[in-house]
């Protein structure tokens, strides 16, 4: 389970400071909610670990063929309108928003919400915790969200302004042409194993 600490020294941290801290402790993860307060999060399980690699292998295939932006696996961090940090488990950014950062703005963790995250609910995740992660990101300036829980087959589609969809069943492919022209995640291949 992630811990959350609150403390006034890191509510007053500024972004080069919560980077630096971040980067002084490379063993650990970060994540900053809009409170300023600081998430250590829990590594993944192997299990996590490659249901994630699978689908960040699937994201950049997709990307790779049609070279619409930017890709990112969990490692990547962002800091978003509401000054939170969040490094969702697979990101995408199109590539003319990506361009309009400068060089020096691409560093660290950049200032951009992504377009479009997926998140794994993991043994260590709370769903309900990922889920209004997942409204934080709309918030923001995310234009969908994937939320995928593997023991239970299902994923959550979030949309802003739309009510939650769930697709049931890893015996198919989602996909979603109008932000993500031509991608479909194959979900059988995120199928646990017995």
């Amino acid at each position: 389970m992630d811990l959350l600490i609150r403390h006034r020294v890191f509510e007053e941290m500024d972004d080069t400071e919560f980077f630096d801290l971040c980067q002084q402790n490379r063993d650990l993860r970060f994540e900053r909610n809009p409170d300023g307060n600081i998430i250590v999060m829990s590594p993944a399980s192997s299990v996590s670990g490659d249901l994630n690699s699978e689908i960040d292998y699937q994201l950049r295939k997709w990307n790779k063929e049609h070279q619409l932006g930017k890709c990112f696996d969990s490692s990547a961090g962002f800091t978003l309108p509401d000054n939170s940090v969040r490094s969702p488990d697979a990101s995408f950014i199109l590539m003319d928003r990506w361009k309009a950062l400068s060089t020096e703005q691409r560093k660290g963790f950049a200032h951009i919400c992504p377009d479009f995250v997926i998140e794994l609910n993991s043994e260590s995740d709370t769903f309900a915790a990922l889920a209004q992660k997942m409204q934080e990101y709309l918030i923001n300036g995310c234009r969908m969200g994937w939320l995928i829980d593997p023991d239970k087959e299902q994923v959550f589609i979030f949309l802003p302004g739309k009510n939650v969809s769930m697709v049931e069943g890893f015996h198919q492919s989602i996909g979603e042409d109008n932000i993500l022209p031509g991608f479909s995640l194959d979900l059988r291949e995120l199928k646990m194993e017995p």
